[in-house]
C-alpha cells in the first residue's frame, strides 16, 4: 500500500565542505574549536571580532544547531534560537556587501554559503 523512503544519512545531507567542516563533533564551540575558525577569518594579527569571524562563528553555530534538528526534529524552542541566529549572519552578510562587494563574495565562497 505504503512504500517507506529509504532513510537518508546525515553524511549524505551535509555534503558541503567549508574551513568551518574541521569542527566534526558534536558539542558546542569551545574556545578550543573557535581558535581555527578565528585563524582563518581574521583580517589581522589581533581580529577577533571583525564582520567576517562573526559571520564565521554564527555560521559554525548554525551548522551545529542544524545537525541538532535532524536528531531532535521537534525542538522549537531552539529553532527559534536558529532563526535568530540566521537573521543576525544575514544582516551582518549586508553589511559586508555594502562595504566591500569582493570581499562579501570570498567569504560566501569560503563558507560555502548558498546565496
Amino acid at each position: 500500500m505504503f512504500e517507506r523512503k529509504k532513510a537518508v544519512s546525515c553524511d549524505e545531507l551535509a555534503k558541503v565542505e567549508s574551513p568551518i567542516d574541521e569542527r566534526k563533533d558534536l558539542m558546542p564551540a569551545t574556545r578550543e574549536s573557535k581558535a581555527p575558525i578565528i585563524e582563518a577569518f581574521r583580517q589581522h594579527e589581533k581580529d577577533t571580532g571583525s564582520s567576517e569571524v562573526q559571520v564565521a562563528l554564527l555560521s559554525d553555530r548554525i551548522r551545529y544547531l542544524t545537525e541538532h534538528f535532524r536528531h531532535h526534529p521537534k525542538d522549537h524552542h531552539s529553532r527559534r534560537g536558529l532563526l535568530k541566529l540566521v537573521g543576525r549572519r544575514r544582516r551582518l552578510l549586508d553589511y559586508i556587501r555594502q562595504q566591500d562587494y569582493a570581499q562579501y563574495r570570498n567569504i560566501i565562497a569560503r563558507l560555502g554559503i548558498r546565496r
